[in-house]
C-alpha cells in the first residue's frame, strides 16, 4: 500500500524547509564575514594620534647586531651584575648598550626572545648558567660570578 497524501505533502514541506535553511545558513556564514570586515575598517580610521601603539611596527633585530654582538654584550651585563639577571633585564641592558629607546616594548620584547635562544645555546656550552625562572622569566647568571 502507497503511503497516505498527508504523508507525501510533510515529506515534500520538510525538504523544502531544510533546503531553506541550508540557504540561510550560508547567507548568515557570509554576513558574519562582511562584519567582521566592516569592522576591521572602522579600527582602521579610529586609528588615535598615535598609530605605533595601536600598530606596532615588527622588528628584525637579524641585521642590527654583528655576529656574536648579542652574546657578547648579555655577557657584560652579567659579569657587570651582582646579582643573576632575567631576560627582561638583560634586553634592557642590551637595549641600552646599543643606544635604543627602552621604553619600545615591541623591541624589548624581540631582544628577549632573540637573547633567549642566543643564552639557551650559550648555556648549553657551559659559557652562561641558568639557575631557574624567576617569576615566569628566565635568569641568568655568568659562570665566574657564581
Amino acid at each position: 500500500m502507497s503511503d497516505p497524501q498527508i504523508l507525501n505533502t510533510l515529506r515534500t514541506k520538510r525538504d523544502e524547509i531544510e533546503r531553506t535553511i541550508a540557504y540561510l545558513e550560508g547567507k548568515l556564514k557570509e554576513a558574519r564575514i562582511d562584519f567582521s570586515h566592516v569592522n576591521a575598517v572602522m579600527r582602521l580610521y579610529e586609528v588615535g594620534s598615535d598609530p605605533t601603539l595601536q600598530f606596532p611596527a615588527h622588528v628584525d633585530l637579524n641585521r642590527l647586531f654583528r655576529r656574536g654582538e648579542l652574546v657578547s654584550l648579555a655577557k657584560e651585563a652579567l659579569q657587570s651584575s651582582a646579582s643573576p639577571m632575567t631576560t627582561r633585564e638583560l634586553a634592557l641592558a642590551v637595549a641600552e648598550a646599543k643606544g635604543w629607546d627602552r621604553d619600545d616594548k615591541v623591541l624589548r620584547s624581540a631582544l628577549a626572545y632573540r637573547l633567549v635562544q642566543a643564552l639557551t645555546m650559550q648555556a648549553k656550552r657551559g659559557k652562561v648558567l641558568s639557575p631557574g625562572k624567576r617569576g615566569g622569566v628566565r635568569v641568568w647568571v655568568a659562570p665566574s660570578s657564581r
